[in-house]
């Protein structure tokens, strides 16, 4: 197998489990990381370094104030999220994932870090052409951990355009994954390597696994499991890449399209903690 050269598209901060799926990839493939474009909008809604503590520490004034910003924008749901926190921080659950300045990803050492103003329409980003040339020109592939919904150019630039993870299998939930699958009682959940399009989670199937979720006892304990799987199936989805046979999975029909904004509703979250509540009991 030759060298994979990837560039990772991210926001400020990384999730542990993107960065252990980073260099999961590294250990088990010869893979080298020689450009990260970091997401840098002209507004943000959410202070990202606030936020980030917020994740990282235990409950503070910066959480408080966070609380309220994120109102604005979630709504309901913003009650379920301080759940979680609440969870972490009252009992020997560990369900929020550490979130590092991407200048302190050890995996980045070595690569070239440029932060990028996207350009905005509607919902969506693009790149601009500058940095979508210099994506070409010098990676097979580009890993998404951040920039939102993403289309344009950049996602044919790269020779095997651009992964993303879906924590949910897209033929059969796509927009909102383990929050409806939890609602629905699934025993499992899919986890999918996507290679993007202009659709939302409506990608080729790169790679593909499940978790068991059948006994989680709430919502939060799902996506530790989730995570876990993303961690494998990075390196599995660029090795398959790299073989001249393999071949994509292109979904004879896609899953319906459950709206982000279905969560912000008083219906949706109240179910949603209900269920953590009673399972708790259990």
């Amino acid at each position: 197998m030759s060298s994979i050269d990837i560039c990772v598209l991210a926001d400020p901060y990384l999730r542990d489990c993107d960065i252990r799926a980073l260099v999961h990839a590294i250990d088990e493939l010869d893979v080298t990381i020689s450009l990260v474009i970091v997401n840098e909008p002209i507004q943000q809604n959410i202070d990202q370094e606030a936020a980030a503590d917020a994740v990282n520490e235990n409950i503070g004034l910066q959480t408080v104030k966070l609380f309220w910003d994120v109102l604005k924008k979630e709504r309901f749901w913003t009650f379920v999220i301080a759940e979680q926190k609440l969870l972490d921080q009252f009992s020997t659950a560990d369900t929020l994932e550490e979130q590092t300045p991407v200048e302190e990803v050890s995996c980045f050492q070595d690569a070239e870090i440029k932060r990028v103003q996207p350009i905005r329409d509607g919902n969506w980003n693009e790149l601009p052409p500058e940095i979508v040339s210099q994506v070409e020109d010098r990676c097979d592939v580009a890993v998404r951990y951040g920039f939102g919904l993403l289309r344009g150019d950049i996602l044919s630039a790269p020779e095997w355009g651009v992964l993303s993870f879906h924590p949910a299998d897209i033929r059969r939930y796509r927009g909102l994954g383990p929050p409806q699958a939890y609602l629905d009682g699934r025993e499992t959940i899919g986890v999918t390597l996507q290679r993007l399009t202009d659709e939302v989670d409506a990608g080729e199937i790169i790679a593909f696994d499940e978790a068991e979720i059948a006994k989680t006892d709430t919502l939060w304990d799902i996506y530790p499991r989730v995570h876990d799987v993303q961690v494998e199936l990075l390196a599995k989805g660029l090795s398959q890449l790299s073989d001249p046979d393999f071949e994509p999975t292109v979904p004879d029909e896609m899953g319906p399209y459950y709206s982000t904004k279905r969560r912000r509703k008083f219906s949706f979250s109240v179910r949603i903690l209900l269920k953590n509540f009673r399972r708790r009991l259990r």
